[in-house]
């Protein structure tokens, strides 16, 4: 029997007491408010403006999945000669950060990496990248016959502040990558806040091309802020968008929901979460960027280390821009 943390106990009296009831802060996490809380109490201002749109695209599947090619796009950074492991609350690391549009073989295995972004450091196991990046699944499924072929190539896209960037050079350049390839359908699996605001819009710009998309992702705000076709949601640590690390039958299932979505949204803006749980207690949400379980000595130290970071990733993108 599990018992519940007396912190995160529901207060609920008479017959809203029934078991089964959660507690009310047992919602989805706020990501676009954190962020901005978050960042204000680093000594930043001018917070960041999300993209955000009235209208979105809508393209329903042209054919059966069975007889669909499909492919998968992530924010995932592909492993650098002499870069550190990934293991549970390992630091950001703004030195594996790309800056322009790369595709893989899908019929060969990748060590992709997602320390370069601002997942949740703390709650994520970082070892087993079946979490974030569905290309076994999506095999699977094609031996299945759920999805009747994978595209030569996957494709992954820098996470960029820059709206205007993403739209005009990454967009454009990974639809025309997916038609060379004569792709139909796409899974789209973010990892950080703004992993999920960049494959948002390359989800509307596929979209707009004739290419049907789903979003499988964590930040459930900063999607539906945005505007996209089809979202299925988790409410797992980000960097988690695939299914539970170590958990074969979670990220399966992860990925017939977003088929099954693909399949039966009626109409652009069509969510579904998942059911799956990421453990019994809630209490994880509680520390991803909250300035408010941080001593401000450690968000000086913090305020310090993102500096530098920037630095780094400013070092970085000047000798490609």
């Amino acid at each position: 029997m599990v018992r519940m943390n007396e912190a995160f106990r529901p207060q609920l009296s008479g017959i809203d007491a029934s078991p089964g009831f959660a507690s009310d802060d047992d919602v989805p996490i706020a990501y676009m408010q954190r962020t901005r809380d978050w960042y204000l109490a680093l000594g930043y201002g001018n917070p960041y403006r999300w993209a955000h749109f009235r209208d979105v695209p809508f393209q329903p599947l042209v054919k059966p999945l069975s007889q669909s090619t499909a492919t998968v796009i992530t924010t995932a950074a592909p492993h650098r000669p002499g870069q550190r492991p990934q293991e549970a609350g390992t630091a950001y690391n703004a030195a594996a950060k790309f800056y322009s549009v790369y595709s893989g073989d899908t019929g060969a295995d990748h060590d992709l990496r997602i320390d370069h972004v601002a997942v949740d450091f703390k709650h994520t196991a970082m070892h087993d990248s079946r979490a974030w990046f569905p290309l076994p699944a999506l095999r699977s499924a094609v031996a299945q016959h759920r999805i009747g072929a994978l595209a030569p190539r996957f494709h992954g896209v820098p996470t960029h502040r820059s709206q205007r960037q993403t739209v005009e050079v990454y967009c454009p350049e990974v639809l025309s990558r997916c038609r060379a390839d004569r792709v139909d359908v796409a899974v789209l699996v973010p990892n950080c806040p703004v992993c999920h605001q960049t494959l948002s819009l390359v989800a509307r710009h596929l979209e707009a091309g004739g290419i049907a998309t789903v979003i499988t992702g964590c930040a459930k705000d900063i999607v539906e802020h945005v505007g996209v076709p089809r979202l299925l949601f988790s409410d797992f640590p980000l960097g988690n968008g695939a299914g539970r690390p170590d958990d074969p039958p979670s990220q399966s299932q992860t990925l017939e929901l977003a088929l099954r979505l693909l399949e039966s949204a009626p109409g652009a803006r069509s969510t579904l979460q998942s059911p799956l749980r990421w453990s019994e207690s809630h209490a994880w949400k509680l520390d991803y960027s909250n300035p408010e379980r941080v001593a401000p000595e450690e968000l000086a130290r913090l305020r310090a280390e993102f500096d530098r970071a920037k630095a780094t990733a400013k070092a970085l993108r000047e000798p490609a821009a």
